[in-house]
């Protein structure tokens, strides 16, 4: 049984509906699975896999509620070499900053030595107009590998 925490980015509740569906398939299959919706760092394993699910907000931008969690990630700069991350983003293609949101986390945890366990998978709202299930589609092909 792996311990997963799962980080959320969200300004209109789909990402937040896609980490309750990844946690409650997660806890299926035996996983414990902690959902954050104002991630801070004294309360996640950094031995565990982090899954962070996503939108974009603005130009470009990480949702409000997960961006004192950037700003701590690089204020502190902890070691995170024990830590592995998948990043389920959520976006709209119509604007040219798709998905660009999570990329700025991503490039914050690398720096400070956190490995991608998972190829990251891009939801795109103008096709699947039910992100949880394109999540649910995603976390099953590699689920076996936790």
């Amino acid at each position: 049984m792996a311990k997963i925490e799962i980080l959320v980015g969200t300004t209109l509740g789909s990402a937040e509906y896609v980490a309750d569906e990844l946690a409650d398939q997660l806890s299926e299959i035996g996983h414990e699975a902690n959902i954050h919706l104002t991630p801070n760092l004294d309360d996640l394993d950094l031995n565990s896999l982090w899954i962070i699910a996503s939108s974009t907000h603005g130009a470009g931008d990480l949702p409000d509620n997960i961006v004192p969690f950037l700003t701590q990630i690089q204020t502190l700069k902890p070691d995170l070499s024990a830590t592995k991350f998948a990043v389920c983003a959520i976006g709209d293609s119509s604007y040219d900053t798709f998905c660009q949101g999570p990329e700025k986390l991503v490039e914050q945890l690398s720096l400070c030595g956190a490995q991608v366990f998972v190829d990251k998978i891009q939801i795109d709202i103008q096709y699947d107009h039910i992100p949880e299930e394109a999540a649910i589609a995603w976390l099953t092909c590699w689920q076996d590998q936790l």
